[in-house]
């Protein structure tokens, strides 16, 4: 028996890089970005993460949430000479959720021995895993630095990751936080609203990676019927946020490609 068509949601670099991945495992995906990423627009928010840059020495550690924070703080139109000269001459160490943030942490300049993540056999790779790796480091009066994106243009500090400041500040720890990308809802084409009409009932699965992505289906959708829809999330919460949107199947593997592919080919 084929494996169903699979309808990738991530943004769409990430997308189209997933989807050739899983046709090579002789997965039929294909992409349907439902998050649009882009550098900050707002000055302000622009300003902060300018400073944010010019300011490591403050920090005994930076947090990034993502591979988009990563790509997005050491950005390819930034001189990251003195950023990395800095982090590299005050020991900050650089933490990451997972394995897609630490690959993009390499690509952007920073040398495997600064990063603290989840190891590769963890359950999950999520801000739970990293404090399990980070915590017993933690001491009283560091600052942490978190480096997010935002889901509106001009939010303060963008959003996300409240669990892991609160276990900082429970520690001891002052935290600050800096919007390095924005998070949108995407404009889909016709061609688009229809596949994922289509996909609602036709026995794709959908593999969702954020919450976010399935709320900005929800309202390009608002009147679609999702209980004959299936949906193969790469996290606990987010296959129990798809149940609560009125998918009639969720489940959860890692976000590991042979995870994923495995998981797209079980018949369960």
């Amino acid at each position: 028996m084929s494996p169903p068509r699979v309808i990738v949601t991530r943004p769409a670099h990430d997308a189209a890089r997933w989807v050739a991945q899983l046709q090579q495992h002789g997965i039929a995906a294909v992409a349907l970005p439902l998050v649009d990423i882009a550098p900050v627009s707002d000055p302000a928010l622009q300003a902060e993460l300018a400073q944010a840059r010019s300011h490591l020495h403050r920090y005994r550690a930076v947090m990034f949430v993502s591979g988009n924070a990563a790509t997005h703080f050491f950005a390819s139109d930034t001189d990251l000479a003195p950023v990395q000269q800095a982090l590299a001459a005050i020991k900050t160490r650089i933490w990451a959720p997972g394995p897609g943030t630490v690959r993009a942490l390499h690509a952007c300049g920073v040398a495997p021995g600064q990063i603290d993540a989840p190891a590769a056999e963890a359950a999950q790779f999520d801000s739970e895993a990293l404090w399990q790796q980070v915590a017993a480091h933690v001491r009283a009066g560091d600052r942490v630095l978190v480096v997010r994106g935002a889901s509106q243009p001009g939010t303060p500090g963008g959003s996300g990751r409240q669990w892991l400041a609160a276990r900082l500040e429970a520690a001891g720890a002052r935290v600050d936080f800096v919007a390095a990308y924005e998070r949108r809802a995407p404009a889909l084409d016709a061609a688009q609203l229809a596949l994922a009409r289509s996909a609602a009932g036709d026995g794709s699965l959908w593999l969702l990676s954020s919450s976010e992505a399935l709320s900005h289906l929800r309202a390009l959708l608002p009147r679609q019927d999702w209980s004959g829809a299936r949906a193969l999330a790469t996290h606990p919460r987010i296959a129990q946020a798809a149940l609560a949107a009125g998918f009639g199947r969720a489940r959860a593997c890692r976000p590991a490609l042979a995870e994923v592919a495995a998981s797209i080919k079980s018949p369960a």
